[in-house]
């Protein structure tokens, strides 16, 4: 893999921190981070919001003091703000000094007090909170009158895995500050945040080489999309084979639009008998259906990358026939059906590349996913030695080596029967033409969303492949919905 755009990486409150500490070993004092903190919440509650009478809601530490400077240049520009603060910062502290230059109102840290404001701004805790929200705290966060402006995440919610810990309010709008954070990206901190802005505080990109990231927003740069030479053909495109099964011809199908819309050359698909290969000849002209055998298939070298799973039984044959291609040396995209077969116990599915397992589907194959989604689709990677791509309104794609990257570009409406059949296909597409599984994952988890976009609401599983051209085109310029 290329080293990925340090734009896109998503910090843990562990590593921002260790981001913020090598700048401060640069010679970027906490003040001067601070100041331009607070001046990035202010500027965008004037850019967001009308004049009103605003809360500031101070915790004692770092997020309190961005909030001191949020209400001092409020209030310069004319806005009526008053602080609300839990506890004082510690003394000598960059919050301390804040704070002492806040000399404006001070209001009891009340639920009454945040009933009657017009916009409360939380700079009670921030991402790398270690206990829950409860009692006064969530209280006067629950009171807020007007809408919340959370600043680095609203209090309560965990940085690192988006989970609410006791209470997070319902921001309208977050600031934050050099990268976002996984919990921005990952549900429910994401509905939690609103809108998410994240502004330069002037931290320089290079301390991001010694943090060392292991997780990326899923978007263009990230990954490469291949591109077509003058010389190129059908089969320097790739062969993507798809395993069909009788009951559920449709899902095989769609597969293959997908494969066929994302650049594989060729699809074939692999009928299991001469009735099942009747119907699916009943679809798209340029789809090969053959019901010759897996045996035989593989005896062409050029069947490079396989779907094993959409409509497919989930009955130990499918394992067995998994195995045979595995062990031709096949690239295996495995969904559906063979994740269903493999039920406790995810060791069958060892070799194949990409596993696309939807929230039921990966319990039964790991157990449950618990409060961390990024851990829990890491630790399923390495079991398997596959790359894991857990669908959902927040996508998780991770490595064996535990790279991971989170998708949240896809609409709501993209929740639909087939729809996964058509993910599996691009995957197969973005593999044929020689994408590693990783960047082909995460690039297809964005495409599909995409596409989901641009059908509109009302989708169907069978719109989606002919919106692929167009996704892939906006990909190429970075501009999406």
């Amino acid at each position: 893999m290329e080293p990925a755009p340090g734009h896109l990486a998503l910090l843990t409150p562990e590593e921002m921190a260790r981001a913020d500490a090598a700048a401060i070993a640069a010679g970027i004092s906490g003040e001067r981070l601070m100041a331009a903190a607070g001046r990035a919440v202010a500027r965008a509650a004037m850019r967001r919001f009308r004049p009103c009478r605003t809360l500031v809601l101070a915790g004692p530490g770092n997020n309190g003091g961005d909030g001191y400077v949020a209400a001092r240049l409020l209030n310069q520009a004319g806005w009526p703000v008053a602080v609300a603060a839990l506890a004082p910062p510690r003394p000598g502290s960059d919050a301390a000094g804040a704070a002492a230059r806040w000399g404006g109102a001070m209001l009891p840290f009340a639920p009454a007090e945040a009933a009657r404001a017009g916009l409360v701004i939380d700079a009670v805790f921030g991402a790398g909170l270690a206990r829950p929200v409860e009692g006064l705290v969530a209280e006067t966060l629950a009171a807020a009158g007007g809408p919340v402006l959370a600043v680095d995440v609203p209090s309560g919610l965990d940085g690192a895995t988006g989970q609410v810990r006791g209470f997070a309010p319902h921001a309208a709008l977050t600031v934050t500050f050099f990268r976002a954070k996984p919990g921005h990206w990952l549900m429910p901190g994401r509905e939690r945040c609103g809108e998410v802005l994240v502004a330069d505080i002037g931290l320089p990109a290079s301390v991001l080489a010694g943090v060392a990231p292991r997780c990326w927003a899923a978007a263009p740069g990230l990954w490469r999309l291949p591109a077509l030479g003058p010389s190129a053909h059908k089969y320097s495109r790739g062969h993507v084979t798809i395993l069909a099964g009788a009951g559920m011809t449709g899902a095989a199908r769609l597969a293959g639009a997908g494969a066929r819309r994302a650049g594989a050359g060729l699809v074939t698909l692999l009928a299991p008998d001469r009735a099942s290969g009747d119907v699916l000849r009943g679809g798209a002209p340029g789809l090969i259906v053959s019901e010759a055998g897996c045996a035989a298939l593989l005896a062409d070298p050029r069947r490079a990358v396989w779907v094993v799973g959409p409509g497919l039984p989930a009955e130990a044959a499918t394992l067995d026939t998994l195995a045979m291609i595995l062990a031709a040396g096949r690239m295996v995209v495995a969904d559906a059906g063979a994740l269903a077969a493999a039920a406790g116990q995810p060791v069958r599915l060892r070799g194949a590349a990409v596993l696309t397992p939807h929230e039921g589907e990966f319990t039964r194959l790991f157990g449950a996913i618990g409060g961390d989604r990024l851990a829990a689709t890491r630790r399923a990677a390495a079991l398997t030695g596959a790359v894991v791509l857990l669908k959902g309104p927040d996508t998780v794609v991770a490595t064996p080596d535990g790279r991971a990257a989170i998708n949240r570009h896809a609409p709501a409406w993209l929740a639909t029967a087939g729809s996964g059949d058509v993910l599996a296909g691009i995957i197969a597409a973005l593999l044929a033409a020689g994408m590693p599984p990783f960047e082909a994952a995460a690039a297809a988890a964005w495409l599909h969303g995409e596409a989901a976009f641009r059908c509109g609401a009302g989708l169907l599983a069978e719109d989606l492949p002919g919106a692929i051209p167009a996704a892939l085109a906006v990909a190429a310029t970075g501009q999406s919905h």
